[in-house]
């Protein structure tokens, strides 16, 4: 169905750069970087699919039976997202929150170009309707330039603001407390909203300064005709290699600090800080039971708990879950009885959901969602929705979310700062 070429890259870097500007003429633009970030469960350094041949768009309702549908009818590569509020196709649950984005609970394309980068090599992968584009497009890729990142303009400056402010925010977070010492929870991943309305931006240059900053192994950007997401994130949802299902869960957080010692200080009292480990193990437990319902009989194993890994903004607690799925198990049902991730909601799982439902004012649509694909052959690879700016051109509304656990031992103030701390790149960004 597709035919194959692999050309060899000169300079990675600089092509990964026209790459992706010269994919902005087309309405479906997914790209997924690694930054070249060291990982043990890694297929590609980074992804670029474009160009709608079919496509998916749907709310909420009978949403996974109607993407399996979808890819089962495909049978080739797809891509795409799920927000957060697919939630309640799985369970009885609802999203009431204000939404100013308004992008598709569920969108996927069949793409009729897509790019695979490993190492200096790129493999690219046309449909037969396009194949013979392949030696045009090297060359207007050779000679498209990443745009100049220039700094925003003074004339119109944009204007963060707060959806929760923050006495209102240690009111919510206390009656989160109050839920988990009645014991209707454990833990809950409680969200706020930052937002500028009436704005514009030039939506891969902000990318571009985002992924400057923070240089994560999760990086995504993608256009879906007025609808960008510009994301940073630094963790993996769940992955699909052969019968193995690999998630990797992030619970635990601490600032950078630019002297040695200071940075390694703040890195070792993570590892040590026994309300961020709990937060963790919670949520491995939760991980651990959801891979359960697809997974051979005893084959669900952490492979690493609360292990810190160190990025460019923050220190971050992670943890890897695996599971040898069964036979014949269709990708999407392993999705299914895995989302949303346990890391952005909180355990027990449908109780959290309900109890951070009524606390948040925003509906999360694509924030804590997800972004990756799926190939023909059933593997897939999908990140977490989190340090991401949404961008509606159409409603000119910019947004951007953060969130962290509420356990037993939280500390409101804390929980505050700990959300400014994971803000900051996406403010900086914004503002600057």
């Amino acid at each position: 169905m597709r035919t194959k070429q692999k050309h060899t890259i000169k300079n990675t870097k600089i092509f990964k750069q026209n790459l992706l500007s010269w994919a902005q003429q087309f309405d479906e633009v997914l790209w997924l970087d690694s930054n070249n970030y060291s990982q043990k469960y890694s297929s590609y350094d980074a992804i670029l699919a474009v160009d709608a041949f079919t496509a998916i768009q749907t709310d909420y309702f009978n949403a996974f039976e109607k993407l399996k549908e979808y890819y089962n009818t495909t049978s080739d590569w797809i891509f795409g997202y799920l927000t957060y509020d697919l939630k309640n196709d799985i369970e009885a649950l609802k999203s009431n929150n204000d939404d100013a984005l308004e992008f598709p609970d569920l969108y996927f394309f069949q793409p009729k170009k897509i790019f695979l980068i490993k190492g200096n090599t790129v493999e690219m992968l046309y449909l037969k309707a396009v194949d013979d584009e392949f030696k045009t497009d090297l060359v207007e890729i050779e000679r498209s330039k990443n745009p100049i990142i220039e700094q925003a303009s003074t004339i119109n400056p944009i204007k963060i603001k707060l959806k929760i402010h923050k006495d209102e925010y240690f009111e919510k977070v206390t009656k989160v407390l109050s839920h988990i010492n009645r014991g209707d929870i454990y833990e809950a991943n409680f969200c706020q909203e930052f937002f500028a309305e009436n704005t514009n931006i030039n939506a891969l240059e902000t990318y571009n300064k985002l992924n400057a900053i923070s240089k994560p192994p999760f990086a995504t950007f993608l256009k879906l005709g007025t609808n960008y997401l510009l994301s940073a994130s630094p963790e993996r949802y769940i992955k699909k290699e052969g019968s193995k299902i690999i998630s990797q869960p992030i619970k635990g957080t601490a600032k950078r600090d630019t002297d040695h010692i200071m940075d390694s200080i703040l890195k070792n009292d993570l590892l040590s800080d026994e309300k961020e480990r709990s937060e963790n193990i919670m949520i491995v437990d939760l991980v651990r039971n959801d891979l359960s319902q697809t997974a051979k009989k005893g084959s669900v194993m952490v492979e690493e708990l609360c292990n810190i890994y160190s990025f460019d903004q923050v220190h971050q607690m992670i943890s890897t879950v695996v599971s040898d799925v069964k036979d014949r198990t269709n990708p999407i049902d392993i999705i299914r009885t895995t989302f949303p991730m346990g890391s952005m909601t909180g355990a027990p799982k449908i109780s959290a959901m309900k109890i951070i439902e009524d606390l948040e004012e925003t509906k999360r649509g694509l924030y804590s969602g997800s972004v990756g694909y799926i190939s023909p052959d059933g593997d897939f690879d999908f990140n977490v929705v989190i340090r991401s700016i949404l961008y509606s051109e159409a409603n000119q509304y910019v947004s951007y979310s953060v969130g962290g656990a509420i356990t037993a031992k939280s500390e409101p103030l804390k929980e505050y700062e700990e959300c400014l701390v994971k803000a900051k790149a996406m403010r900086t960004v914004l503002e600057n």
